[in-house]
């Protein structure tokens, strides 16, 4: 006789997601069942519901599924042929789905897999339930030392911001200063790695005065408040008029992008992180810097969730979350969206 939960499921195109019924799944050869300890909210989900079904369905999305990509939990049951994991070892999910057959994969880039229209979360159940559904060889990460709760965020938001420092590291040198636009889930993040991997000055700018604070507690040395017309000249008279050696937008609207650009060294580094949907209206020599490197890109890689994970692990970064029992979740999205939170949300399905 099968089993049922209560899960934050998407019903059908078009409408809000529903906590409603569902069966428990089944583990299959090579899977486990993890029994959901937190799950992180991002902005994405937000956005889901209303992502057009001629779009998601030849990426291999299918009604209904369950929301919730960023999971941390335990190991409730294995599939056959599972041998590397026993029942209760704490984990966290792989967030973005990869193949690791693809050229791509096979390079160690499978955040850019050409299977990974469809995950987790995201056309396929996720971990806005009690119970979720994950390969063992390569979308689980076994955890030391940390909560699976509060390491639960950083296999999306703490990955994403992970492989743009990652990206953004070889330019960035004694001296120099890093800005990070936009001091949220993945802005925090963003700050503590500069600190932790580079040299450079760090500078938040962020509208929200709370994050601003929260951004100076994790390490920011400087702070810039809203992105405004002045906003690049203001990071210019920071560094001696010469410009940021990396600028990463965790934003992507018109301004932040304008603004970015603009703050940007010779030769710096610029990453385009957040969805936005900004655009950039310029002549072409005078928004570019010269020699520079602009880049944008979804989530990050399996490695890049091992290596933001050990950070963590060895008490280098921290994971600040903010816990609400799963009859909350619409109470989660709706502080999510109005910037209300310090950390980042996690829902647990127990309460």
């Amino acid at each position: 006789m099968s089993r049922t939960m209560t899960a934050f499921r998407l019903l059908d195109w078009g409408q809000p997601p529903q906590l409603v019924e569902t069966e428990v799944p089944q583990p299959g050869p090579g899977e486990v069942r993890v029994k959901v300890a937190g799950n992180g909210l991002c902005h994405s989900d937000v956005i889901m519901p209303y992502i057009p079904r001629e779009i998601a369905e030849p990426q291999g999305w299918r009604m209904p599924f369950t929301l919730g990509h960023e999971i941390g939990g335990h190991i409730e049951a294995l599939g056959d042929g599972v041998g590397h994991l026993v029942i209760g070892d704490p984990v966290v999910l792989i967030s973005p789905h990869s193949c690791g057959t693809c050229w791509f994969c096979l390079r160690g880039l499978d955040s850019a897999c050409t299977a990974s229209g469809a995950g987790r979360g995201y056309g396929r159940d996720g971990g806005l339930a009690p119970y979720v559904i994950a390969t063992a060889a390569r979308e689980v990460i076994k955890l030391r030392r940390l909560d699976p709760k509060q390491a639960a965020p950083i296999t999306d938001a703490g990955t994403t911001s992970y492989h743009a420092v990652k990206r953004a590291l070889p330019r960035l040198t004694p001296g120099g200063t890093a800005v990070v636009i936009g001091a949220g889930g993945l802005g925090s993040f963003a700050v503590q790695y500069l600190r932790v991997l580079s040299p450079a000055r760090v500078v938040a700018v962020d509208v929200n005065p709370a994050r601003l604070a929260f951004a100076r507690e994790l390490g920011a040395h400087e702070v810039l408040t809203g992105v405004s017309a002045s906003t690049a000249q203001d990071i210019r008279t920071l560094t001696g008029g010469e410009g940021a050696q990396a600028v990463l937008d965790f934003v992507g609207v018109d301004a932040t992008i304008e603004a970015g650009l603009a703050a940007l060294r010779k030769a710096g580094v610029y990453a385009l992180v957040g969805a936005g949907g900004g655009t950039l209206q310029q002549p072409w020599g005078r928004a570019l810097p010269h020699e520079a490197e602009i880049f944008t890109f979804q989530g990050g890689t399996i490695s890049d969730t091992q290596e933001a994970i050990a950070l963590a692990d060895a008490g280098l970064v921290r994971s600040e979350i903010d816990v609400f029992p799963m009859s909350r979740v619409a109470e989660a999205y709706e502080k999510l969206d109005r910037g209300e939170l310090r950390g980042r949300a996690v829902v647990t399905p127990e309460g």
